[in-house]
C-alpha cells in the first residue's frame, strides 16, 4: 500500500514546463530574439568550431571552392537557467530556431547561398548555454595559384565574423587548436575529390571594418592535388608525341612522308595545349609550368618541322639539278666538246674506210653517242651531289642539337616542378 500510493504521488514532467518556466512563449518572442546578456555593456561570447566532411569540388577555371562542412556554435544566454531537480533532472531541451536569438555569423568568401536547410532546431541547457549544430556546403571564392598544375598545393579560406555586431558585442572564441581541428576532419572526412587533405588551420584576429572592430575566425584548408591522372593523360603523351618525333629523323627525306608525319604529331600536341586551355584559368599572376613545357616541347617540334622542309628543298634543288644535266647530255652531237675525242676519231678512222655505205654511217653515230653518254656518266659515278651533301651535314648537325636542346629542357622543366615553391600556396587568398 505504501509503495503504490508513493508511485502515485511522483511528478511527470515535460519540455514544455521548462519552457513555460522560461516563458518561452509567443509573447516574449521579441524579448528572447535581443542579444541575451543582462548589462548591454557585456559582450556575447561564440565559440565556433568547423570540421570538414567532404571537399566536393574545386574548380579552377570558376576560382571556387565547394565543400561540405560541420559548424558548431555555442553562446551563453544570460536570460535561461532552471534547476534540474525541479523537474525530473531534464538538462537540456530542443526547440526551434526562431524562438532564440542567434549570433548573425556569415563567411566572406560565400558566393552562393546553402541550398539545403538549416538545421530546424537547437539545443538549451540548465545553465543558459545555447548549442547550434549545422552543415552546410559551401561555395566559396579561392584564388588558385597553378604555377605548379599539376603538382600545386591550394590553401582555400574560410572567414567568420558576424555581420553587424562589433567586438564589443561578439568575441569569436575557439575551443581547439589546429592540431586537433586537423586531426579529427580526418576523423571524419568522406570523399575528397581529386585532392588529398593536408591540414586545417585556424587563427583569430581583429579587423577594422566600416569603422568599427569586428572579431573575425579564419579556417585555412590547405590541400594537394593529385596528379596521377595528369601525369598518365597529359604529360605522358605529350613526352610520346616528342618521341615520335625524334624517331622521325629516321624516315627518308626524298619522300614527302616524313613531312607529313610532323606535321600530324604538330597537330596532336596543338589538340592536348586546347585541352589544357580549359582547365587552366586565365586569371593566374604567372604563366604556369606546364604552359611553359607545352609550348617548349611545341617550338623543338616546330623547329624540327622547320629542319625537314630546308633539307626537302635543298635535295628537290639537287634533284631539278641532276635533271637539267640528263636534258642536256640526251641533246648530245658528234661536236659537243664534252665528249671524249679520242675515240671519236678512231671512230671516223674506221668510218672513212666506209664512205660508200651512207647507211652504216648512221648506225656508228648512235654507237658514238652512247659511248659517250657511258663515258660522262662513269666519270660521275661514286661523287655526291653539291646540295645533297650540304642537305646530310645539316640534318646530322640539327640532331644532335635537337637531342642536346630536348635533354636540357626536360631537365630544366624537371628540377623546377620538383623544386620550386608555390608562393600562392602560402600567401594569402581571397
Amino acid at each position: 500500500m505504501f509503495l503504490a500510493v508513493h508511485k502515485s504521488s511522483e511528478t511527470v514532467c515535460s519540455y514544455q514546463d521548462v519552457l513555460n518556466y522560461l516563458n518561452l512563449t509567443r509573447n516574449n518572442e521579441l524579448f528572447f530574439m535581443t542579444r541575451p546578456v543582462k548589462d548591454y555593456q557585456n559582450p556575447t561570447q561564440v565559440f565556433l568550431e568547423v570540421l570538414l566532411y567532404a571537399i566536393l569540388d574545386v574548380r579552377e577555371i570558376d576560382q571556387t571552392f565547394v565543400p561540405y562542412v560541420w559548424i558548431f556554435t555555442k553562446w551563453q544566454n544570460e536570460h535561461i537557467h532552471w534547476d534540474p531537480n525541479d523537474f525530473c533532472g531534464i538538462e537540456a531541451v530542443s526547440l526551434p530556431t526562431e524562438v532564440l536569438w542567434k549570433p548573425d555569423i556569415a563567411i566572406e568568401e560565400m558566393t552562393e547561398k546553402d541550398k539545403a536547410p538549416p538545421s530546424p532546431h537547437l539545443t538549451i541547457t540548465f545553465t543558459g548555454e545555447v548549442h547550434v549544430q549545422d552543415d552546410q556546403v559551401l561555395v566559396s571564392t579561392c584564388r588558385m595559384h597553378v604555377y605548379k598544375f599539376p603538382f600545386d598545393i591550394q590553401s582555400c579560406k574560410l572567414t567568420f565574423k558576424s555581420v553587424v555586431h562589433s567586438d564589443a558585442e561578439i568575441q569569436l572564441v575557439r575551443h581547439i587548436n589546429s592540431s586537433q581541428v586537423t586531426e579529427w576532419s580526418r576523423e571524419v572526412m568522406r570523399t575528397q575529390y581529386e585532392w588529398l587533405f593536408i591540414n586545417m588551420t585556424v587563427t583569430n584576429k581583429t579587423v577594422n571594418m566600416f569603422d568599427f572592430q569586428q572579431d573575425v575566425m579564419i579556417y585555412t584548408i590547405t590541400m594537394k592535388r593529385r596528379s596521377l591522372l595528369y601525369i598518365v593523360n597529359f604529360l605522358l603523351p605529350i613526352l610520346f608525341f616528342f618521341c615520335l618525333d625524334l624517331a622521325s629523323f629516321l624516315i627518308s627525306d626524298s619522300g614527302g612522308e616524313k613531312l607529313s608525319f610532323k606535321v600530324t604529331v604538330l597537330l596532336a600536341v596543338t589538340v592536348m595545349q586546347l585541352i589544357l586551355n580549359e582547365i587552366l584559368p586565365s586569371s593566374s599572376d604567372r604563366i604556369p609550368l606546364i604552359v611553359v613545357y607545352c609550348i617548349g616541347i611545341f617550338a623543338l617540334m616546330m623547329l624540327s618541322l622547320l629542319e625537314t622542309i630546308l633539307v626537302m628543298y635543298l635535295m628537290e634543288k639537287d634533284s631539278s639539278y641532276q635533271d637539267n644535266e640528263c636534258s642536256e647530255d640526251n641533246k648530245w652531237t658528234p661536236s659537243d666538246a664534252s665528249v671524249d675525242e679520242t675515240p671519236i676519231k678512231l671512230l671516223k678512222g674506221s668510218s672513212s674506210q666506209m664512205t660508200e655505205e651512207s647507211h652504216a654511217s648512221d648506225e656508228l653515230r648512235e654507237v658514238v653517242k652512247m659511248l659517250a653518254v657511258l663515258l660522262n656518266s662513269r666519270k660521275e659515278e661514286g661523287k655526291p651531289s653539291y646540295w645533297t651533301r650540304v642537305a646530310k651535314t645539316i640534318n646530322k648537325v640539327f640532331f644532335i642539337f635537337y637531342v642536346i636542346a630536348a635533354g636540357l629542357f626536360l631537365v630544366y622543366m624537371f628540377f623546377h616542378w620538383t623544386d620550386a615553391h608555390d608562393n600562392g600556396a602560402t600567401r594569402g587568398h581571397i
